[in-house]
């Protein structure tokens, strides 16, 4: 497995079809719904197993000392090996060499066990998605 950005259009055109299945589409949200306003601002981070995206997430810088984890989703029939945790091992790396001494994100309720045991707090909480996904505040500080 290879944790890199997307190179090429069907790379990012995997990338985002995996967000929007794992993430939008057991909602009937329509394709498109996976991006925001922020994709050319942040960094893309890609699970590959061989010339196929198994996993992605994003980070995104919000201050010098903040970074927030994003649209995390792993393949459904590759769930449960650890590509997730790869996954988030690497973006935490890349967020603590460029001077964040703090990462937050926003789970899911079924997702909060998993973020558990990478060292995550629960804080409260946050938003709820579609009207019916209750998401949490998370945050992991460096040390």
């Amino acid at each position: 497995m290879e944790i890199r950005e997307p190179k090429n259009k069907e790379e990012w055109d995997k990338y985002y079809h995996l967000r929007w299945k794992v993430l939008r589409q057991p909602w009937n949200q329509p394709i498109g719904s996976e991006r925001d306003d922020y994709e050319y601002e942040t960094l893309h981070f890609a699970a590959f197993e061989g010339n196929e995206i198994i996993g992605v997430g994003r980070l995104d810088y919000l201050e010098p000392t903040t970074r927030q984890i994003r649209f995390m989703a792993v393949e459904p029939s590759c769930q449960s090996k650890g590509i997730g945790a790869i996954l988030m091992n690497t973006m935490e790396l890349d967020a603590w060499n460029s001077g964040a001494t703090e990462i937050i994100l926003h789970a899911r309720a079924q997702a909060l066990g998993f973020y558990e045991k990478l060292g995550y707090v629960c804080i409260e909480p946050s938003h709820l998605l579609f009207g019916e996904i209750q998401h949490f505040l998370m945050k992991k500080k460096k040390g």
